[in-house]
């Protein structure tokens, strides 16, 4: 698929011919062409499963969150009967955002335009009087105005998993058990607490919020098993060391050197478009924390209690790597533990959101020393993001030029050296760190809900996975 005249991604061009797993060749159009990206937002990201907040985030009724699933803008709410709602943040009478606010505690939403009161389930208020719900709607509307349809727009499916809450806008898509499949076991690992607690998780108060110009996929790929630029990207990060546990490493396990590659782990690829760095076999304690004793107790603690819990129930100890759920929900359960979305807003721009998993019994001084530690190694003013935006910045912005988009990207580390997986639609690379299997199984799951396949044709492609097959 070496291109020799720019494709132009316009609305005649399949996403399936602009991405050639068989040859590892993908076009540049995917990661520039503002036609594609907007089939993205009408095609992939509505019809997904999105990652919108954290439970606690709203743990008390009248909580809310504004969070954003693709290119709306929504509202994550406790309501009075303790209920989770995902709400698009529009007024349904001229679209006004009925909340401007980026969290807080509410009786309800008003619009300031016009006046239209909405409850925290989404719905019309219903009480009587002319100031309530629908401001003069006597006068306005008579008795014709039907207040059961004219809610705020609800997300057609929502989940909580663990205390993740995820939405999804399509009622024909998949319940999201079957969406993320066998991928389910490093969500597992996020939401446990590090001693193996299921759901004993919650967040930093808080989300870290930053654009980059760069095109969102750069940022999902990175996470989901792009282990291969480690080493050139932050060798200053590891020249510097700020591993967790006070010695010259940037993150425990990482260096080649220290043996962490070659206990048995190997990237996880799904046929749906998840992907992990790791594999479920790739067992590596947590690190000793040299310069923090209670650290190391406590950790030591959480390890064997982990260890004992999880083979009770026949479960692996690894899968704590980095991590994508296809398509834009980044995360890592390890140091640090820590979710990233990428959202959408042009083709070459994207705002990035960072959440800070912390275990709910974690004593002060653990809490205290995770939160530095975290600032200091991620977000935009951690030392190895930085490094991570230069890279997608640059190649977003070097990639859109008329000569450099005939020329795809190369994706064959790997190729056709799959190896079988006991998990559901997945397959392993055939080695640790330089194999792309995870980004081509990414990009073909990204081209078939761009091209609009219907679910049940994608639900169909996602049962036989040739690359299991042919190895």
């Amino acid at each position: 698929m070496t291109l020799k005249m720019s494709t132009s991604g316009g609305s005649d061009t399949t996403a399936r011919s602009l991405v050639d797993v068989d040859r590892g060749e993908i076009s540049r159009e995917i990661f520039t062409d503002a036609s594609i990206f907007n089939r993205e937002l009408e095609y992939l990201f509505p019809r997904s499963w999105l990652f919108v907040g954290h439970a606690t985030q709203v743990s008390a009724p009248g909580q809310f969150f504004s969070s954003r699933m693709g290119s709306d803008p929504v509202l994550l709410t406790r309501d009075a009967q303790g209920g989770v709602n995902v709400l698009l943040n529009s007024c349904r009478h001229r679209g006004m955002a009925v909340c401007r606010y980026d969290e807080g505690r509410a009786l309800q939403f008003t619009c300031p335009y016009h006046g239209w009161s909405y409850s925290m389930d989404g719905s019309l208020v219903s009480t009587p009087g002319d100031l309530h719900g629908v401001p003069q709607q006597g006068m306005a509307y008579g008795n014709g105005l039907d207040k059961a349809a004219w809610g705020l727009v609800r997300a057609a499916k929502v989940h909580n998993f663990k205390g993740l809450i995820f939405a999804c806008w399509d009622p024909a898509a998949p319940d999201f058990d079957e969406y993320v499949g066998d991928f389910h076991y490093w969500l597992d690992n996020l939401a446990d607490a590090f001693d193996g607690t299921e759901g004993g998780t919650e967040v930093f108060r808080g989300v870290q919020k930053w654009r980059i110009k760069s095109n969102w996929k750069f940022v999902s790929e990175n996470f989901l098993g792009d282990t291969y630029h480690g080493a050139t990207t932050h060798a200053s990060v590891e020249q510097v060391g700020i591993g967790p546990g006070g010695r010259n490493s940037r993150r425990h396990g990482e260096r080649q050197d220290q043996g962490g590659f070659s206990k048995g782990r190997v990237k996880t690829s799904f046929r749906t478009g998840h992907g992990a760095s790791d594999n479920l076999a790739y067992e590596i304690p947590y690190p000793e924390f040299a310069e923090e004793p209670a650290l190391s107790e406590y950790f030591s603690q959480a390890w064997a209690l982990r260890k004992e819990r999880l083979e009770a129930q026949g479960r692996l100890l690894g899968g704590r790597g980095p991590a994508t759920m296809f398509p834009n929900m980044s995360f890592s359960a390890g140091f640090p533990r820590t979710i990233l979305v990428s959202h959408p807003i042009s083709p070459t721009e994207t705002e990035v959101w960072r959440w800070y998993l912390i275990d709910k019994n974690a004593p002060d001084d653990v809490r205290d020393w995770l939160r530095r530690y975290y600032m200091r190694y991620s977000g935009p003013g951690g030392m190895t993001e930085q490094d991570d935006m230069e890279n997608w910045n640059y190649a977003t912005q070097a990639s859109q030029g008329v000569i450099a988009r005939r020329y795809p990207y190369n994706y064959q580390q790997g190729l056709d050296m799959e190896t079988p997986s006991a998990l559901d639609q997945a397959v392993h690379s055939h080695q640790p760190i330089a194999g792309e299997v995870n980004a081509r199984a990414f990009y073909r799951r990204w081209a078939e809900f761009v091209d609009n396949l219907s679910w049940p044709q994608l639900i169909e492609l996602a049962k036989s996975d040739e690359r299991a097959a042919r190895s």
